[in-house]
């Protein structure tokens, strides 16, 4: 199943879903510890080291330092991971309202992580794209 292409059928079937959870991103040097993989939401390996996305509770429970809160907005359609313009179009309704926007792409779906603090004005924005593909 490879999910959809179509921009304007993806704007309309958004239907995000915020996570009630705060998140943070974490950075460590080495993927050996098997304990951080297994409760990270995500990993992601870079050449400075390894970014870690966690459960805040988590972050906290392991010692680990982070910058900021943040909160996900699961896109709950299933995109393909070839559709063109989903990204550009969250992420510019959010840069509007002056909203930062870190979107990670899994199989299924796009999570978008903004700041705790915007994450119901950033909910609010996404769901309004579905009115504004129609126009």
């Amino acid at each position: 199943m490879s999910g959809e292409r179509n921009l304007a059928i993806l704007l309309q079937s958004l239907n995000p879903e915020l996570d009630p959870e705060d998140y943070v991103f974490c950075s460590i040097q080495s993927e050996d510890d098997a304990g951080l993989l297994r409760d990270a939401w995500a990993m992601i390996r870079e050449r400075e080291g390894v970014t870690l996305i966690l459960r805040r509770d988590t972050a906290d429970r392991l010692h680990l330092p982070y910058d900021g809160l943040f909160r996900r907005i699961t896109l709950s359609v299933h995109s393909s991971l070839e559709a063109v313009g989903l990204t550009a179009a969250v992420s510019s309704r959010l840069a509007e309202r002056n909203i930062s926007a870190n979107v990670v792409a899994g199989y299924y779906h796009d999570h978008v992580f903004v700041p705790s603090g915007d994450a119901k004005q950033a909910l609010e924005a996404i769901e309004k794209l579905n009115g504004a593909s129609q126009d």
